[in-house]
């Protein structure tokens, strides 16, 4: 998907990385964070399930690949901003963390949240795709095909 020229870009990018995000890796920050907003909660966690869809070589048409197991949850701060957070798996403590990072990003406070918070897990989340990168060129096949001359 083509996010250039969307203005909630950034805001797709925080919500998706808070989704992929290890609950432990996102408490572990938010604790250190050592922060107290207060808020109401708008909607408490839910837990469900969702739809994924596929498409083969991203390119053909889609077809259901199966279901996953997603929890949402909706704050509002004090302020008056809101903010969801849809994660995978089944944390409501992590929806939580999600949606209050999500509002916590719509305030004063963003640039801490984004150097305590965020870019420690965008650089962890850099880590584990380049250590599967290498993991997998590791195992890497190269076959070759000899060409033999027939009479």
């Amino acid at each position: 998907m083509n996010m250039m020229g969307d203005p909630n870009a950034s805001r797709k990018g925080r919500l998706c990385l808070l989704a992929k995000a290890s609950p432990k890796d996102v408490a572990r920050h938010w604790a250190a964070l050592n922060m107290s907003p207060d808020y109401i909660v708008l909607r408490s966690p839910e837990i469900g399930g969702v739809m994924v869809r596929g498409r083969a070589g991203a390119v053909g048409a889609a077809f259901n690949l199966g279901e996953m197991t997603v929890t949402r949850a909706s704050i509002k701060l004090s302020g008056g901003m809101v903010g969801h957070g849809y994660v995978q798996g089944r944390s409501k403590d992590h929806a939580l963390q999600a949606a209050l990072i999500d509002a916590l990003m719509q305030t004063e406070v963003a640039d801490r949240v984004e150097a305590g918070l965020l870019a420690p897990l965008r650089k962890a989340m850099v880590a584990s795709k380049t250590m599967r990168a290498a993991k997998a060129a590791a195992t890497k096949v190269d076959f070759f095909t000899i060409v033999r001359e027939e009479d």
